[in-house]
C-alpha cells in the first residue's frame, strides 16, 4: 500500500499537468502537501521494515525536491541583494474589525510599498489616515490600493474585469514609484475567486481576468514592473499562466497566507519582471482572513 501511494504520488508530482480544466489548477496548488506526505510514508515504511517501500519513496521524494526544495534553502534566492524595495501584499478582508491595527502592524514591517485589496467604506479612510505618516503618497481605485514612500506617478486603472461581471467591478490599477533606483511600474490587482458549483470547479472567470491583467503587463513600457495581488490562485496553478509566464517569481519561501486561520495555499502573490523577487514570508495574523505576505525586489 505504501508503495502504491509514493508511486501515485510520484506520477501526480511529475504529470499534473496532465490532469484537464480547473481540476488540474486546483491540483496544482496543493502539491507542496505531498511533501509532508513522503514524510509520514517514510515512517511507516520505517515502521514495517520494508525495504521495498522505502525505495519506492525516493521517486517522490525526488520529484518533491525538485519542484518545491528551493523553496525551503536559505538566502533570498537567485538573482536578489541586499538592496531592493520591501514591498507588502495583504487582502485586507471587507469584513475586517481592526482596521487601524491591521494598518500598524504593516507599517511596522518598515516596507516601501503596501499594496491592499478589499478596501470599503468607512476602512479606507481609516487605512488612509494610519498610513500617511509613513505612506505619504497612495493610489486607490475601486477596492485595490497602493501606498508608497517614494512619489507614484501615471496612476490609472487597469481594466481586468471579466465581460460576464455587470455589476461595478473595480480591482487593478497601475502606478510607477520614482525610487532611487528607477522606476519601478507596480500593479495591484485582485482577481476573482475560483467557486465550488453544481458543476464542479468554476475559474474561468479568474482566468479571463488573468489574462487581462497579463496583456496589460506585456504591454507596459517601463522595463521593472512589480505585481501584488490577490490572485486567487498559487503560482502553480496553469490559469496564472498568463502572469507567470511573463513575470518572475520568488524562489524561496513558501509563505501559505489562506485562509489566516489554518493557512493551506499562498494566493496572495508578489511577481516582478526585470527585478527578482527574494523570500517572501508571511506577517502575523491582522483581522483578515489572508495573512499578509512580504518579500524584497530588487531591481536589476
Amino acid at each position: 500500500m505504501v508503495g502504491g501511494v509514493a508511486v501515485a504520488a510520484a506520477g501526480l508530482l511529475l504529470f499534473h499537468r496532465a490532469v484537464p480544466g480547473p481540476p488540474g489548477g486546483l491540483l496544482a496548488s496543493f502539491l507542496p502537501w505531498l511533501g509532508p506526505l513522503v514524510v509520514v510514508l517514510s515512517g511507516l515504511a520505517l515502521l514495517r521494515r520494508s525495504g521495498i517501500a522505502l525505495a519506492a519513496l525516493v521517486l517522490p521524494a525526488a520529484a518533491w525536491a525538485y519542484a518545491f526544495g528551493g523553496l525551503l534553502l536559505p538566502g533570498e534566492g537567485p538573482g536578489s541583494g541586499p538592496y531592493g524595495l520591501v514591498v507588502v501584499q495583504h487582502n485586507v478582508s471587507d469584513e475586517n474589525p481592526d482596521p487601524a491595527g491591521t494598518a500598524r502592524a504593516l507599517a511596522a514591517a518598515g516596507p516601501d510599498l503596501v499594496a491592499l485589496e478589499e478596501l470599503v467604506p468607512p476602512a479606507l479612510s481609516v487605512y488612509e489616515e494610519a498610513l500617511a505618516p509613513e505612506y505619504p503618497y497612495r493610489a486607490v481605485h475601486g477596492t485595490v490600493g497602493l501606498w508608497s514612500r517614494h512619489p507614484l506617478t501615471g496612476v490609472r486603472p487597469v481594466d481586468i474585469k471579466p465581460p460576464e461581471i455587470t455589476e461595478p467591478w473595480e480591482r487593478g490599477l497601475r502606478a510607477v514609484a520614482r525610487t532611487p533606483r528607477g522606476d519601478v511600474a507596480v500593479y495591484v490587482a485582485h482577481l476573482p475567486s475560483v467557486r465550488i458549483g453544481a458543476g464542479g470547479l468554476a475559474s474561468s472567470r479568474r482566468d479571463e481576468s488573468a489574462r487581462r491583467l497579463g496583456d496589460a503587463v506585456a504591454a507596459e513600457e517601463v522595463a521593472a514592473v512589480v505585481l501584488l495581488g490577490d490572485l486567487n490562485g498559487t503560482v502553480d496553478d496553469r490559469g496564472l499562466d498568463p502572469l507567470t509566464s511573463r513575470l518572475g517569481v520568488a524562489r524561496r519561501g513558501l509563505a501559505p497566507s489562506f485562509p489566516a486561520a489554518f493557512p493551506v495555499a499562498r494566493i496572495d502573490q508578489v511577481m516582478a519582471r526585470s527585478a527578482a523577487v527574494g523570500r517572501i514570508r508571511t506577517l502575523p495574523a491582522t483581522g483578515s482572513d489572508h495573512l499578509p505576505v512580504l518579500a524584497r525586489v530588487t531591481l536589476r
